[in-house]
């Protein structure tokens, strides 16, 4: 199954020993890292020089690995107030063409959710702080460790001077987490050009399970957020003066809301449920075969029960199920205080989570037809008006592809375990992108453990799965070589 380029043999163990000798280094790199605050979510013009310093420090990075490096400027971002901020660089990087060898595409994106110390941190989030084997900062899980893990295993193979077993691309944002402004467009634009050679695309954005068992993620949900809107005047009303003699918006609204979901968690909405794809026996055992403590988990959410009983109930209503849930209501009276307001017009916000093989369009129509049912049995003088703001498709993929099997193979080689095979129940919208434009195999590959902490206060990463993951794609590279041909 090698071809005549195979490589030499104890070459995993000579980068698994130069990973170790040089763990040090990582974990340096990753502070110098966190300490740019590459916050892409507040729109200020100092964050945005700091994300296109982040990108800065990248491209230079994958330069000295001797990579092909092209940044490309996917022009401003409009804000709402009427300014405009640049939008910092989308990398394109690539190492090795040899048309006998697999190309493995990496997706990561360098941009942080905003964090104060202030704001519960123990430490300075943009100061890497170890504890305990734990490296605690902004960015740590999500995603600067990941991204140099990544880049730590292509090191290992150039600092051994050693052949890469595949060749390499890189696709780094620094706009993820403000909605990978640019980055589908020039997915599409480069679609027959910088994409046109990749095999397969590797994404490691997302967390394990659980904290001791590794996972590999074939599926994410899907998301349509809707708007519901009733609306009387654009004043609001005095209860005392005109209680009684109106129909009150919010009075409404909360029949509409309430319409949507039971105590169950079951959508109301009829035939919301009729794509959903079958569930086979295969699916089930896999949820079987997952490791996961109910009572430990619950303990963690902090909650006194979840609505099911069982570990594949819960999992399979969390990954195969849509859900529905109820945001909030925009122009009610939510002040501390006994305000006597009648709202004029209120803003009803939820959304569904979608799953294989529900469509947007369709769970669009069927959201409106079924809110219009429920409002013209109330007989009510106001006005309604239901808008889709967001639809984002589910992505699954395919877990006999082979890097898939290569993947299983260098977990159980680092690991030595098999993973849990895991969908994630939130939207990772590139997934599906590429997955869609380019027409190749998409993977997660997480490295972060489930207590991570992500977009939260005191995010962090241990020291032994930054170091670990490193290793890991390295033997996936190798592993790659072995089953493509």
């Amino acid at each position: 199954m090698f071809s005549p380029s195979s490589p030499p043999a104890g070459l995993l163990e000579k980068a698994f020993r130069y990973i170790d000798l040089h763990q040090n280094e990582f974990v340096q790199t990753l502070k110098e890292w966190v300490a740019v605050e590459s916050d892409s979510v507040q729109p200020q013009p100092r964050l945005r020089r700091e994300l296109f310093r982040m990108m800065t420090l990248a491209a230079d990075r994958l330069r000295r690995l001797g990579a092909s490096v092209d940044s490309v400027d996917p022009g401003v971002q409009q804000l709402p107030n009427g300014q405009s901020l640049p939008i910092p660089p989308i990398i394109l990087a690539e190492l090795g063409n040899d048309p006998k060898k697999p190309t493995v595409c990496f997706y990561g994106h360098l941009d942080v959710q905003p964090a104060r110390q202030e704001d519960g941190w123990l430490t300075d989030p943009y100061t890497l702080t170890e504890v305990d084997g734990k490296l605690y900062g902004r960015g740590a899980t999500d995603n600067k460790g990941p991204v140099l893990a990544w880049i730590n295993a292509v090191s290992t193979f150039r600092s051994l001077e050693e052949d890469l077993p595949v060749n390499i691309k890189f696709v780094i944002e620094g706009m993820e987490e403000a909605g990978s402004v640019g980055l589908e467009e020039l997915v599409r634009k480069e679609k027959d050009q910088f994409f046109s050679s990749v095999d397969y695309i590797v994404i490691s954005d997302n967390l394990w399970l659980s904290q001791r068992k590794p996972a590999l993620t074939y599926g994410t949900r899907g998301n349509s957020y809707f708007r519901v809107e009733v609306r009387c005047r654009d004043q609001d009303f005095h209860s005392g003066t005109f209680g009684g003699i109106l129909s009150e918006p919010m009075a409404d609204l909360v029949a509409l809301l309430g319409s949507l979901v039971d105590s169950s968690g079951h959508i109301l909405i009829p035939g919301i449920y009729d794509q959903v794809a079958p569930l086979t026996e295969e699916e089930r055992k896999m949820y079987e075969a997952i490791d996961l403590d109910l009572e430990e988990y619950r303990k963690s959410v902090q909650v006194k029960r979840f609505l099911f009983d069982t570990k594949e109930e819960i999992l399979m209503h969390l990954w195969r199920y849509p859900s529905l849930s109820i945001h909030g209501i925009e122009g009610a009276f939510d002040e501390p205080g006994a305000k006597t307001v009648i709202p004029g017009q209120v803003i009803g916000k939820f959304s569904i989570r979608l799953v294989p093989h529900m469509n947007t369009s369709v769970v669009e129509k069927q959201v409106k037809q079924h809110l219009e049912y429920i409002f013209s049995k109330r007989n009510s003088s106001n006005q309604m008006a239901v808008s889709m703001t967001l639809g984002l498709q589910p992505w699954i993929a395919n877990i006999k592809d082979k890097q898939y099997l290569a993947a299983k193979r260098a977990i159980k080689t680092v690991f030595g375990t098999e993973p849990d095979m895991i969908r994630d129940g939130s939207t990772i919208p590139i997934a599906r992108i590429f997955q869609d434009t380019i027409q190749k195999s998409v993977m997660m590959l997480p490295l972060g453990t489930v207590d991570d902490g992500e977009h939260s206060q005191n995010e962090k990463i241990n020291r032994w799965n930054y170091i670990e993951g490193s290793k890991l794609f390295a033997a996936f590279f190798l592993e790659m070589a072995k089953l493509h041909y």
